[in-house]
């Protein structure tokens, strides 16, 4: 049986494409990367449109193709049930989907104003007004999950679809020096310290610079 296949985008600018390759991982899928190139519309259209509804990330697997970063993890769900993904319990999983869906169609304005750039990093940078409001709901999110399901991950001791779907803002939280309090800030640090993200971040720091539209200060 061929391996599954997960096309992708920029490691340093896909947030869609981060949380479809976490959850990929979080399943234990065995993957091969495609990488799209930096001057394909798909993925300027993912960098600088900001969908969460794309043909990036898509995984194909057993003859079938999914994409859309939900539909991906759902469909791992079903395939990956022991994995652990979605929660086992009713109430806890329904939570689950919320927040998750919560991330795929809002924060816009987070998105805006904190784009994705793990290479970055700007001190005191300054957060418009209206994606304060968006930081803070995130904030109350995590501190919910934590409080709820014991944590250390939002929903129990193993990394999940919500830690997937959240860690792209993990990274801009630190990109853009976002003031956390402790309970929160030690959350991104343990999402940081996932083998995972450790390999991703390695390679987006290795990645090119070939998308300079996206290399400015916002």
């Amino acid at each position: 049986m061929a391996k599954a296949q997960l096309t992708i985008s920029s490691k340093n600018y896909g947030a869609w494409a981060l949380r479809g390759w976490l959850m990929c991982r979080f399943a234990g899928l065995d993957f091969t990367e495609h990488v799209i190139p930096p001057d394909d519309p798909a993925m300027k259209a993912e960098m600088l449109l900001l969908s969460s509804s794309m043909l990036v990330p898509s995984l194909q697997h057993n003859g079938i193709k999914v994409w859309d970063t939900l539909a991906i993890g759902e469909y791992l769900h079903e395939v990956k049930p022991r994995a652990g993904l979605l929660p086992a319990d009713q109430k806890a999983r329904a939570h689950c989907r919320a927040i998750c869906g919560e991330m795929h169609s809002g924060f816009s304005a987070l998105r805006s104003a904190l784009p994705m750039n793990i290479k970055a990093h700007f001190p005191g940078f300054k957060v418009w007004s209206r994606a304060v409001a968006d930081i803070e709901r995130v904030v109350a999110i995590w501190k919910e999950c934590l409080v709820a399901h014991g944590g250390p991950y939002l929903f129990g001791k193993t990394p999940g679809l919500a830690d997937a779907m959240y860690a792209p803002v993990v990274t801009r939280f630190l990109t853009y020096d976002v003031a956390l309090e402790p309970v929160c800030a030690a959350y991104c640090q343990r999402i940081m310290a996932l083998p995972a993200m450790v390999e991703w971040v390695t390679a987006a720091r290795e990645e090119p610079e070939e998308i300079d539209e996206l290399d400015a200060e916002f």
